[in-house]
C-alpha cells in the first residue's frame, strides 16, 4: 500500500464519528434559550416578590397601623387594627353627606395574587411538557442519530471506494461502476429526508407551542387588566377611614364612628405593581418573537446538511409553508447543535466547498471526501479521451 492511500485512509478514519449507538443523548435541550428564560422570569419573578410581601410584612409586623383616640385601652386599640385589616374598607362621605364604600383588598391578598400569577404562568410550561415534550424528544433522538449515522455512511463509502481504486486493475472499470451507481442513486439513504419531509404534514408539536405561547401572551394580558382594575384606583391612597363601631365597640357613644388608619406596607405595594407592569412588558416582545420564529425555515442549518446525499429539502425546494412540526423540529435542532456532532464537519466542508476551484464536480461529502483522499470526483478527462479513441 503506498503512503498515499495509508495517509487518505488514516483521514477518512479521523473524519468517522464515535459510534453513540444504545446511548441516549442526555444533554438534550427540550426547552428554547429563550423559552426558558421567559419560564424563569414569568414563573420565578412573582415568587420573588411574593417573598418580598411576606418578608416586609413579618420584619415589620402589623401592614397598617390606626390612629386611635388617647383614651383607648391596649386591648381596644389592638381590636381596632385587627378589625380594620379584616376589612380593609374606606369609608367617604360624598357631596351629598351620605358614605360610600371602597375596598382595600388588593393589599391583603397581595401575597396570594402572586402565587395565583405564579400558578398560571406555569400551566403553559406544564402543557408543553405534557403534550409535546415526549414526541419531541423521541424525534430530536432519531434525527440527531440518523444525521450523524448518514455522515458517517458517507465516510464509510468513501473508504470502501478507495480500497476498490486500489484493487481495481482496471481503472475503466472502476469509473464505470461509480458513474453507474451516481447514475441509479445506490449513494443515497433518503429514510430521514422522507421522514423530514412527513413532518411538514404534522401539526401537534407546532400546535403545543403556539398554544403554549398564547396563553402567556393571555395571562400576562389578564395581569395587566387585574393590575389597571384593582391596583391603580388604590395605587396612591396611604390613609383610609375605618368604621370602628362593631363587636365589643358597638354600643361605646364616646368614640367615632369613624378613625384613620395608615397602610404601611403601601411602598412595597407600590413596587410589587411597577415591577410587575415593568417585567411582563419587556416579557410581551419576546413571547412575539418566540412566535414569528415560526414563520421562517431555519436555511442555514438545511444548507449545512444538503451536503448528505439524499438530503436536498431546499435544492428540490420541498419546503412548503413554514408552520408546522418540521420548523418547530429544526428549531430545537439548532438549540441542541452541540449534540450534533456532524454538523461541525459539515460546516468545515462547506466552507472548503465554496472556495474549492472544481465546484461543479462537488455536490455531496462523498464528493468532497473522494477529493481529499486522493481520486478524482468524476471520471478523469484522459480516461474519457482514451476511452472514446478506443471505441470511435
Amino acid at each position: 500500500m503506498s503512503l498515499a492511500h495509508t495517509a487518505a485512509e488514516y483521514m477518512l478514519s479521523d473524519a468517522l464519528l464515535p459510534d453513540r449507538r444504545g446511548i441516549r443523548l442526555k444533554g438534550l435541550r427540550l426547552e428554547l434559550p429563550l423559552d426558558r428564560t421567559v419560564k424563569f422570569v414569568a414563573v420565578g419573578f412573582p415568587l420573588l416578590l411574593m417573598s418580598l410581601a411576606f418578608a416586609q410584612e413579618f420584619s415589620s409586623g402589623s401592614p397598617m397601623s390606626c390612629f386611635t383616640p388617647s383614651n383607648f385601652s391596649a386591648q381596644q386599640a389592638a381590636y381596632v387594627d385587627s378589625s380594620c385589616w379584616d376589612s380593609l374598607v374606606h369609608h367617604e362621605q360624598d357631596e351629598a353627606g351620605q358614605y360610600k364604600t371602597k375596598s382595600l383588598w388588593p393589599h391583603k391578598a397581595l401575597p396570594y395574587a402572586l402565587l395565583g400569577l405564579a400558578t398560571a404562568m406555569y400551566l403553559p410550561v406544564l402543557l408543553w411538557q405534557c403534550a409535546a415534550v415526549p414526541a419531541l424528544s423521541s424525534d430530536l433522538l432519531f434525527i440527531i442519530s440518523e444525521l450523524d449515522k448518514s455522515y458517517n455512511r458517507s465516510i464509510r463509502l468513501v473508504q470502501h471506494m478507495l480500497k476498490i481504486r486500489q484493487k481495481s486493475s482496471d481503472p475503466h472499470v472502476f469509473w464505470d461502476e461509480l458513474d453507474k451507481a451516481r447514475k441509479e442513486r445506490y449513494f443515497e439513504f433518503p429514510l430521514l429526508e422522507r421522514y423530514l419531509a412527513c413532518k411538514q404534514c404534522s401539526h401537534s408539536l407546532v400546535a403545543a407551542y403556539l398554544l403554549k405561547n398564547s396563553l402567556l401572551l393571555l395571562f400576562t394580558s389578564a395581569t395587566y387588566l387585574y393590575l389597571g382594575h384593582f391596583h391603580l384606583s388604590i395605587f396612591f391612597q396611604e390613609e383610609f377611614s375605618c368604621s370602628i363601631k362593631t363587636g365589643m365597640l358597638h354600643d361605646e357613644t364616646h368614640i367615632p364612628d369613624l378613625i384613620t388608619c395608615r397602610l404601611t406596607s403601601l411602598s412595597v405595594f407600590q413596587i410589587v405593581s411597577l415591577s410587575s407592569v415593568a417585567i411582563y412588558t419587556l416579557l410581551v416582545p419576546v413571547i412575539i418573537y418566540n412566535l414569528t420564529r415560526l414563520c421562517r425555515w431555519d436555511k442555514r442549518l438545511l444548507s449545512v446538511y444538503e451536503m448528505l446525499p439524499a438530503f436536498d429539502l431546499l435544492s428540490r425546494k420541498m419546503l412548503g409553508c413554514p408552520i408546522n412540526d418540521l420548523n418547530v423540529i429544526l428549531l430545537f435542532l439548532r438549540a441542541n447543535i452541540s449534540e450534533l456532532i456532524s454538523f461541525s464537519w459539515l460546516s468545515v466542508l462547506c466552507v472548503l466547498k465554496d472556495t474549492t476551484t472544481q465546484k461543479h464536480n462537488i455536490d455531496t461529502v462523498v464528493d468532497f471526501m473522494t477529493l481529499l483522499a486522493g481520486l478524482e470526483p468524476s471520471k478523469p478527462k484522459h480516461l474519457t479521451q482514451q476511452g472514446c479513441d478506443e471505441h470511435p
